[in-house]
């Protein structure tokens, strides 16, 4: 069929047919070798013209072994002629420890494809496709192949999924009939669904101000100082009794003392004070704690008569009262362990970290501070409250173990369903988790206890965001940047890549790309993933459903794959149409 090398170039070469009407209905991505006396070249037809073929170049094989990328080319008189079987388990793979089954290839002979769990699991991946292109089954297929693999036992293994739609329930749960050993855990968003797994429930405490700010979506400077105070105020707070009432105390008279000396007149200076006791009222700071003095007592309240000259009526006794409570030591106090505490705890430091500095009286500041306080308090008294109602006191590495760990069960795969909200607490509950992993990595030793995290809709929480503007760093950023060496890897799952961050792209080393129509996410993949062709762009145009291009460190060559259909099925099919207008 192939008669002789007409033509080579840098990347591709064409070559001769022998026999027009002989042609092979199959011949498009046809692999093809090309020999000559040194080299051994591997190459794929990628076009047909009228008595010729146009072939890519793909790399050569030396020593028994295929290496990417051609240096040398193939000479003119090169011999052309098929793969042997031993040259086509050098490009799609053998069965080995270590190794896993990712499909078959339909244009390598439907030889099955083997990549190396290693090279798959341990860097960032992206798998990207339109709405019903196969990514839910080509997701879930590919890490049930990972657990039905006999000859392997990730026993250890940790893969935390977070799925925007609840599809993946089904894929995973009856695990344990694989093996005994493996164990599938169901987080929900959902009280209605708890029968099928737990609520999900996070230590408010082990949140930092990042990720308060998120919660409350703060956007500038002034609030993130202001979340700051309240985060070590809410820590102090939750020290012995008498430390937390002795610096609440030390708080108040301070601010009452700055009104009370303040230019305004006094009716101002009892409101804005009166409001004070109102917000952050103690036992010795009310409107009826008792003011002892010299041979008498006054309510506190009484305090604040106002007399003809626009003065307190006891001014001198509410001075030597407040200054009893002011302890200037007390302002270099840094709590020296972190405790138990809970958002309406929270809710009480941010009242004092107001008044401590003054936010509600400095106008250029009060619109942060306000907006701050009514998104604290909606959040307190609002249905997501309950996400932050954890029972006992526990440290970071305890609570990561804890879900990872339940009643001597070692959980693999930890599914956290956040469909029943929103989508902006959605994106702040994938950052805290993505951080608290990340932190808690960095503290073991290096990549000793892996995490892989799968962003299904990872458009929705990986995005070019202000991050790092407010904070320094964007945690996502962060952990495409740095998280390989911690073990901590993310693989983002979504139908348009062009909503997603630069920076994670950048560092992302597998693709899986089932069909993609859509230009700008086209051109943006073109634009944004190393090292890929516009042959590879073409190839995904054409791929049927179930079929996808994967290409990157796990794969010797980009390969088009068909995976088998998962077993169980995730929950991704579309809308019955017909079934659901006809059924009674």
């Amino acid at each position: 069929m192939f008669e002789k090398i007409i033509y080579i170039g840098d990347y591709d070469a064409e070559i001769k047919l022998a026999n027009r009407g002989a042609i092979e209905s199959d011949i498009m991505n046809m692999p093809l070798i090309l020999q000559d006396s040194e080299k051994t070249i591997l190459a794929e037809v990628k076009d047909l013209l009228a008595d010729s073929v146009k072939v890519k170049l793909l790399g050569q094989i030396s020593d028994g072994k295929f290496i990417g990328g051609v240096l040398k080319k193939p000479s003119l008189n090169a011999s052309i002629r098929t793969l042997t079987v031993e040259e086509l388990s050098l490009i799609v793979g053998n069965p080995g420890f270590g190794l896993m089954e990712l499909g078959i290839s339909p244009f390598y002979a439907n030889k099955k494809v083997y990549t190396s769990i290693n090279e798959l699991f341990s860097t960032h991946m992206c798998i990207f496709g339109n709405t019903g292109g196969g990514k839910s089954c080509g997701v879930a297929r590919t890490i049930q192949n990972v657990f039905y693999n006999p000859e392997f036992v990730p026993f250890k293994s940790n893969f935390l999924i977070f799925d925007s739609s609840g599809e993946y329930f089904t894929a995973f749960s009856k695990i344990n009939e694989v093996n005994p050993n493996y164990h599938f855990r169901f987080f929900t968003t959902n009280p209605n669904n708890a029968h099928q797994g737990e609520l999900l429930s996070i230590p408010i405490w082990l949140l930092n101000m990042e990720d308060i700010a998120l919660l409350l979506s703060a956007n500038t400077h002034t609030q993130l100082s202001i979340i700051e105070k309240m985060m070590k105020l809410v820590k102090i707070f939750s020290q012995s009794d008498g430390e937390a009432l002795d610096y609440k105390n030390h708080l108040i008279a301070n601010a009452i003392m700055t009104i009370l000396y303040s230019n305004q007149g006094s009716a101002s200076k009892r409101d804005e004070i009166f409001s004070i006791f109102n917000t952050c009222p103690t036992n010795e700071f009310n409107l009826n704690a008792t003011v002892q003095g010299i041979g008498y007592t006054r309510k506190l309240q009484e305090c604040f008569l106002i007399d003809s000259n626009d003065q307190f009526s006891e001014r001198v006794l509410l001075t030597e009262y407040l200054a009893k409570f002011i302890k200037p030591e007390l302002n270099q106090y840094e709590p020296t362990e972190v405790k138990y505490f809970t958002l309406t705890d929270m809710e009480n430091a941010l009242n004092f970290a107001l008044i401590s500095e003054g936010w509600l009286r400095n106008e250029n500041v009060y619109a942060d501070a306000i907006t701050l306080k009514v998104k604290l308090h909606d959040l307190v008294i609002g249905p997501y409250a309950k996400f932050f109602e954890y029972k006992d006191f526990v440290r970071l590495d305890q609570y990561i173990s804890s879900l990872i760990v339940k009643d001597n069960q070692k959980f693999q795969l930890i599914n956290i369903n956040l469909e029943d909200v929103d989508d902006a607490f959605a994106k702040s509950i994938v950052k805290i988790f993505t951080r608290l992993i990340f932190e808690l990595s960095r503290k073991i030793q290096r990549g000793t206890l892996p995490f892989n995290i799968l962003l299904e809709e990872a458009h929705r929480y990986v995005q070019n965001d202000q991050d790092e503007f407010l904070f320094g760093y964007n945690i996502f950023d962060r952990v495409a940047k740095e998280g390989r060496k911690y073990g901590v890897i993310m693989a983002l799952i979504s139908q348009r890549p062009v909503d997603l961050s630069e920076t994670v792209i950048s560092q992302c080393s597998n693709f899986f790309i089932f069909k993609m129509s859509h230009p700008r996410d086209i051109e943006y993949i073109t634009k944004m993933i190393p090292n890929i062709t516009e042959d590879i762009i073409e190839k995904q145009k054409t791929l049927q459903v179930g079929n996808c291009l994967v290409f990157g460190s796990a794969f010797r060559i980009p390969i088009i794959v068909k995976m088998e259909m998962p077993n169980p099925m995730p929950q991704s099919s579309s809308c019955n149409v017909v079934e659901n207008w006809t059924s009674h």
